[in-house]
């Protein structure tokens, strides 16, 4: 039994609700100071403001007094690619020369390069450095993540990555959400077919993927030299008639209309968007779909961010996102996110809150069980060293949680 009192802390950033939130609503994280948190059998039964006492017994309940600590949600990370083979640090400096994302991967870098390594390792391997990259995550304060397949673009390679993700969802204390991105570039061997690799997709993925529950979501990098929007509706559509949720790379170098498609479709998430149209932005407002920005790629990559607040003022539902990948954004820092968040794309400490806790839990499909402090929520929490939630930004570049909590567990 995970029964757990966290009591006296300085704050408790709720950030109340059980989906996600739009526009001014992101700024309200709900905050009760001084306050106390009871969890029973992993899941949150109580919050008391100060002063008020549960009738329970509590003789079997460990304590942690957080006073002078702030409480928030554990963090959603709802977008990486942490399960690969192999590094590509000779293209980061390729990189810091001036050579862009597209050119290296035109010349058989960037996803290929990840391809052929993934295809060489052996499974075990990527269990131990998957395991290694969501023990320094939760060190950071994440609760869950999202991780893609689409390093191996054959059956066997794609297989192997679920599978590593599916075994390492029962072994660590990280929640995974998997999802299968079978169109994350097009291999050598389709080049030239990218059609009949899209239909291969379809026809000989998504069945045993869905008959194996290997992955909730699925995903496809819609680009321009990439995949095209036809091609993109073609494999959503064929993906949800498999009972997949939807998942989009969208917009990210070109502004070809994948903000678009993801209204469109309805998609759980649009993620990327540096190049999102106006248009986009609006049909996503007027849809569910979660716009989710990814900071640490634009910023490894040297381009302009995501319009953040143009989506947030538009009525977007807006997320955060770390892409951790060994391409464009090897990096799962939580700090250096807030960070940009808040001092380069313009979101409020408050917006940047929202957006990687219910709103990212809400770009996975999990917003009724993870991603704020609600009675009934799964007791995924992080305790702060500091009394605010406002240190995140302002403490740049350094990890200030201090104690990680699990479906009521103290994990860190």
């Amino acid at each position: 039994m995970n029964n757990l009192v966290i009591k006296n802390a300085s704050q408790i950033v709720t950030c109340r609700g059980f989906k996600g939130k739009r526009g001014k609503e992101m700024s309200d994280l709900k905050i009760i100071d001084n306050g106390t948190v009871i969890v029973t059998n992993g899941l949150i039964s109580h919050i008391l403001k100060n002063g008020e006492e549960a009738e329970l017994d509590l003789s079997d309940y460990t304590v942690l007094d957080a006073a002078g600590k702030a409480l928030l949600p554990g963090f959603v990370d709802p977008h990486t690619h942490f399960v690969f083979g192999g590094y590509r640090e000779e293209e980061f400096s390729w990189r810091m020369r001036g050579d862009s994302y597209m050119d290296i991967m035109n010349r058989g870098g960037g996803i290929i390069n990840t391809t052929k390594a993934t295809r060489e390792a052996p499974e075990d391997e990527l269990i131990e450095a998957g395991k290694l990259r969501l023990d320094a995550m939760m060190r950071l304060g994440i609760t869950t993540v999202e991780g893609k397949s689409g390093y191996g673009l054959d059956r066997d390679t794609e297989l192997k990555q679920l599978r590593v993700m599916q075994h390492l969802n029962e072994i660590h204390p990280i929640d995974i959400v998997a999802t299968f991105m079978g169109a994350h570039a097009v291999p050598s061997e389709w080049k030239g077919r990218e059609e009949e690799f899209v239909d291969f997709n379809i026809n000989e993925m998504f069945p045993v993927v869905a008959e194996k529950q290997l992955a909730e979501c699925v995903d496809i990098f819609c680009e321009k030299d990439v995949f095209s929007i036809e091609q993109s509706r073609k494999y959503l559509e064929a993906a949800r008639k498999y009972g997949f949720k939807l998942k989009i790379h969208a917009d990210e170098v070109a502004p070809l209309g994948g903000a678009e498609l993801a209204a469109e479709l309805n998609c759980l998430s649009a993620d990327h968007l540096l190049q999102a149209s106006d248009k986009g932005i609006k049909d996503m407002a007027d849809s569910e779909v979660v716009a989710t920005l990814l900071p640490l790629t634009a910023f490894s990559l040297k381009e302009k961010y995501a319009r953040a607040c143009d989506m947030i003022d538009a009525g977007c539902i807006v997320a955060l996102a770390t892409d951790l990948n060994p391409g464009s954004s090897f990096s799962s820092s939580v700090p250096l996110l807030f960070a940009i968040a808040c001092i380069y794309m313009g979101f409020s400490p408050e917006e940047a809150v929202t957006a990687f806790t219910i709103n990212s839990a809400a770009a996975v499909g999990r917003a009724d069980k993870i991603g704020s402090i609600d009675i009934g929520k799964q007791a995924d929490m992080v305790l702060l060293q500091y009394p605010s939630y406002k240190f995140l930004p302002y403490n740049i570049g350094m990890n200030i949680v201090e104690t990680v909590i699990k479906k009521g567990e103290i994990v860190i």
